[in-house]
């Protein structure tokens, strides 16, 4: 397990992006993190460490966003309003597993059973106002919070 501490949502971004140049087309990426901890931000940061030049915003009313860039795709779920298969269904995601985009998903702890083993867990907490814990390793390895 890796942990880091951020102090802004520049380094928290900084964080992000280092990671995602261990991502490789296919990985999916899975944020427990409350209310405002930065999972957007995080995304945000993973968008710039692929090299993407797009503005990241939370997906709350559109399920998921797509930003595609130099033939790189990334789908940014939130799985917020997922209380059943069925939901799950609707969104897309397992169409997306196989598509050999970059997933990253917001509020992972809503679909955990079906996020597949290896894929990366990114937990968020809040520490002040401007501080954050980050912890990130693989499902498989330990236990979500």
């Amino acid at each position: 397990m890796e942990k880091y501490i951020t102090h802004s949502r520049s380094e928290t971004e900084k964080a992000a992006a280092d990671f995602a140049k261990r991502l490789k087309p296919g990985d999916i990426v899975a944020f427990f993190g409350g209310l405002g901890a930065g999972k957007t931000a995080f995304t945000g940061g993973i968008a710039k460490g692929l090299g993407m030049e797009c503005e990241v915003t939370s997906p709350t009313f559109t399920i998921c966003n797509e930003y595609t860039f130099a033939e790189k795709v990334l789908l940014h779920y939130d799985m917020y309003r997922v209380e059943s298969w069925g939901d799950l269904y609707s969104t897309a995601f397992f169409d997306a597993i196989d598509s050999g985009a970059y997933i990253v998903v917001e509020w992972a702890e809503n679909i955990f059973n079906a996020l597949p083993d290896g894929c990366y867990i990114v937990e968020i907490s809040t520490v002040s106002e401007n501080e954050r814990e980050i912890k990130i390793y693989l499902k498989g390895e330990q236990s979500q919070c």
